[in-house]
């Protein structure tokens, strides 16, 4: 079937967005390198990071390069994806040295830091799923789980054995001997009492007292068996491998697994419980509360680490079966804790994550907002902070369904008033700029791309300032460091060019609402001099502009709707002009614009190819459709590797 003809206008004027956009890209590709040779060693390990003393810190040394494979996804250079992969490899080698990982895997530990550590793993296999080495990690990580002979999964009960697993099965305790809980452990204070019910411990003070502390300590150690929500980022591992080769039981295990947890849930009215015990009941360690789980409601985080997790499940059992029913245990836990909210100022309340909120807010902290309970415990509800926007937004994206969509403009009319909508502001997620991106996107923030872009290039130079001026002492280096100064800034970069939001931070699966391919380097991402904005998500319509700031070369992009091919194209509308005067004649001053135009193209395929002349856009809408083959990575190697599937 001959391609579709896409019709493009002159750029009698070049819009600043794209310049910016072009313009980021630069300076990342800058700034990588220098990340890459002033922290790390030649075979790629990570120069300076200490020694481990307990199950925690794998995460930490993979995290400061999870984002720098979405990058080479966009449109990045050919070298940052294979320095991404030398530094996996490389840091790999460095965590099985210090005796954290058994077989290329972690050997155990919670899925709150495994989902953080897998998602720089997850953007490899996305980014290259020709790469057979990769593709082969996929299928043995999700087997650790799948595959009952592992141990980290009893199918008989449906449930993950334990909060500790992974290479070496469910692992006992918190750690590789019980340790008293103590109160000297200030960091951990706003967080509270990891356990509420032990004897003799009723307030954090009483952690002074070694017998406190002790009692404490042991409770925790007898308590940390049996399944957690949390555990539910594991369908990431066999979804990733189902992308690659449709593996059946991959795709049977994260529905089953999901599954349960909808039972539990529908037996509590609908709430996730966050504890299951060993015989798989529900309460059965903590005296029959659906609460008080390990990194559950009651302790650490509650919404945020329960909330990410639940969404990342339900996303995966959408992906894996076309059903979104699994999208329910978001939206019953978002109307609770929304149903519970108050209005205050987060400066004025004792929120337990209240540092993350205060830089995210800026000025606008001291004003009053939508407050909602992360926690739940022998109190009820408590621990009162913003609703986490990550949560509606992706539920939003996802289903593009207008009972979501209202969900999620209750969370956004929660937030303050605001002269300064896109704040200057990157943590270690890097997300936190949904809602100005919403407005965009709703047309009532027309200026946030450049705004936003302009904000990303602030974050690159700080980096790059903090890399040029910071000597570092191995001896007292945090472990959060390489993190917090990684420069490869892609949260803006994705909303914009993909029309997604940035990928939930602990496990989930590098989704995008519109994916790119160079069509003469077939090679994923926008060409050189090619600039992308998505200006509109809604139901089955995605509105787009395509920029060549080339003044002398053609440019051809792929456009595809949907990373993994979950989306076909029925319909695309380009807009261009008739019997215009580009570039007009040389005496003239102006080149004349002709009369608007407009051809609706309409089609069933998985892509098409708009080819941009020199100085010229593109202005579509894509009609979309669900796919009639299953979704997978997008690939020609890979594409070969699994037939005819999808």
């Amino acid at each position: 079937m001959p391609e579709p003809r896409i019709l493009t206008t002159p750029l009698r004027e070049v819009p600043a967005w794209a310049v910016l956009e072009r313009r980021l890209f630069d300076e990342i590709e800058t700034a990588w390198r220098a990340f890459s040779d002033q922290y790390c060693e030649p075979d790629g390990r990570i120069r300076g990071a200490g020694g481990f003393d307990s199950r925690d810190g794998v995460d930490d040394l993979y995290e400061p390069f999870f984002n720098w494979p979405a990058f080479y996804s966009l449109g990045g250079s050919d070298e940052i994806l294979d320095r991404a992969k030398h530094h996996w490899e490389g840091v790999t080698r460095q965590l099985t040295e210090a005796g954290m990982l058994t077989d290329e895997y972690e050997n155990g530990y919670d899925w709150f830091h495994q989902g953080e550590s897998l998602l720089f793993f997850y953007g490899l296999c996305a980014a290259d799923p020709a790469d057979e080495a990769f593709a082969e990690r996929a299928r043995r990580f999700a087997e650790l789980y799948t595959d009952p002979a592992h141990g980290n999964w009893d199918p008989e009960r449906n449930i993950i054995r334990a909060p500790h697993t992974g290479a070496r099965g469910p692992l006992p305790g918190l750690g590789p001997e019980w340790q008293a809980y103590s109160a000297g452990q200030g960091e951990m204070r706003p967080y509270g009492l990891p356990l509420e019910y032990v004897p003799g411990v009723e307030h954090w003070e009483d952690l002074e007292d070694p017998a406190g502390a002790e009692a404490m300590g042991r409770a925790m150690q007898l308590l940390a068996a049996g399944d957690v929500p949390v555990n539910l980022a594991a369908t990431s591992l066999a979804a990733n491998r189902w992308l690659y080769d449709g593996d059946a039981a991959s795709a049977q295990w994260v529905t089953r697994y999901v599954d349960g947890w909808r039972e539990r849930a529908a037996a509590n009215g609908g709430l996730l419980p966050d504890n299951v015990a060993p015989d798989g009941t529900v309460g059965g360690l903590h005296e029959g509360r659906w609460h008080g789980g390990h990194y559950g409601w009651t302790w650490p985080h509650g919404l945020h680490s329960v909330g990410m997790s639940t969404l990342i499940g339900g996303l995966n059992a959408a992906l894996v079966s076309g059903d979104d029913g699994a999208l329910d245990l978001t939206r019953t836990m978002l109307d609770t804790v929304m149903e519970q909210g108050v209005v205050a100022s987060v400066a004025e309340t004792p929120f337990s994550l209240r540092g993350g909120a205060m830089a995210r807010l800026g000025a606008d902290a001291d004003k009053p907002m939508l407050l909602v309970p992360y926690r739940f415990g022998r109190h009820g509800w408590f621990d009162y902070g913003p609703v986490p926007m990550e949560l509606p937004t992706w539920l939003w994206w996802w289903t593009r369904d207008p009972a979501d969509r209202a969900r999620l403009r209750r969370a956004v009319d929660g937030l303050p008033g605001t002269d300064e909508p896109v704040k200057p502001f990157r943590d270690k997620v890097e997300a936190g700029h949904e809602a100005p991106w919403l407005a965009f996107l709703e047309g009532e923030l027309d200026d946030y791309p450049v705004r936003a872009l302009s904000m990303a290039l602030g974050q690159v130079a700080r980096r790059l300032a903090v890399m040029q001026t910071e000597v570092l002492d191995p001896a007292t280096v945090h472990l959060h460091f390489w993190q917090r100064v990684n420069p490869v800034v892609t949260e803006v970069l994705g909303q914009l060019i993909t029309g997604t939001p940035q990928v939930l931070y602990n496990g989930g699966l590098p989704f995008a609402a519109v994916a790119y391919e160079d069509a003469d380097r077939r090679r994923p991402g926008l060409p050189p001099d090619v600039a992308a904005l998505v200006t509109g998500l809604d139901g089955d319509r995605i509105e787009l502009e395509l920029v060549n700031l080339s003044s002398t070369g053609v440019r051809r992009v792929r456009v595809r709707p949907s990373r993994f091919g979950q989306q076909r194209l029925a319909a695309v509308v380009s807009s261009g002009e008739r019997d215009g005067d580009w570039p007009g004649r040389s005496t003239a001053y102006v080149s004349a614009a002709g009369s608007p135009v407009t051809e609706t193209a309409h089609l069933d395929a998985a892509d098409v190819l708009v080819e941009l002349p020199p100085s010229h856009r593109a202005t579509l809408t894509l009609i979309t459709a669900p796919a009639a083959g299953r979704p997978r990575h997008v690939g020609a190697a890979a594409d070969a590797s699994i037939g005819a599937a999808g």
